[in-house]
């Protein structure tokens, strides 16, 4: 079955549709093709780092006081 695709319009800087229409013709991509790719890139590294934070949930917590005093202490500054 194919993917149902969603018409959008977005606005993008000049210097940014001219480099993607050139990586298009040089890649032979479609600038739609281009632009799901880095957006379903830019999605599943967000919910790489929920999933850290998650599993951090229930470590303690540091305040920069004490993280600067053990810095101290380990003598790297």
């Amino acid at each position: 079955m194919e993917a149902m695709v969603k018409r959008a319009t977005i606005y993008l800087d000049e210097s940014l549709h001219k480099a993607l229409k050139i990586k298009s013709i040089e890649t032979s991509r479609s600038i739609s093709d281009l632009v799901n790719a880095a957006v379903r890139d830019a999605l599943s590294e967000d919910a790489e780092d929920l999933a850290v934070f998650e599993d951090r949930v229930n470590e303690p917590l540091l305040s920069y006081d004490e993280f600067l005093k053990r810095l101290k202490s380990d003598g790297l500054i």
